[in-house]
């Protein structure tokens, strides 16, 4: 048998209740979700920063001292004019990564050090 108020478009209310119309009050198990783990930091991760921290601004001012020290030496010295300003561009990069290293962006500063010696490799073929 065809119940009619079927076809007429009719449903019976008991019908129309879905179990996904449940409410959503449950507590997602999700463990990405967690905001408490973000504050969680590993005790051994700590002392890995502050060292790259020092490392990179160590770097950073030992380079940026020796390339000072070659644009010195290079502009008393006999060569091209753009030698001892590469030596001085390259100082002035890797100070700047010795202070972004100090702050604790240490990838930039590394990618810094990598570019400001790069640059003084680069004005000494000058000669």
């Amino acid at each position: 048998m065809v119940d009619e108020a079927a076809l007429d478009g009719e449903a019976d209310p008991v019908d129309e209740a879905a179990p996904d119309d449940a409410p959503d009050d449950a507590p997602d198990d999700d463990p990405d979700d967690d905001p408490d783990d973000e504050a969680d930091d590993d005790p051994d991760e700590v002392p890995d920063a502050r060292r790259a921290r020092w490392t990179a601004a160590a770097a950073g001012a030992l380079l940026t001292l020796a390339g000072l020290a070659a644009a010195t030496l290079r502009a008393t010295g006999s060569a091209p004019a753009l030698v001892p300003a590469a030596y001085a561009l390259g100082a002035l990069v890797c100070a700047l990564a010795a202070l972004l290293g100090s702050r604790g962006r240490t990838r930039r500063a590394l990618w810094l050090l990598v570019g400001g010696v790069t640059v003084m490799a680069f004005g000494d073929q000058f000669d």
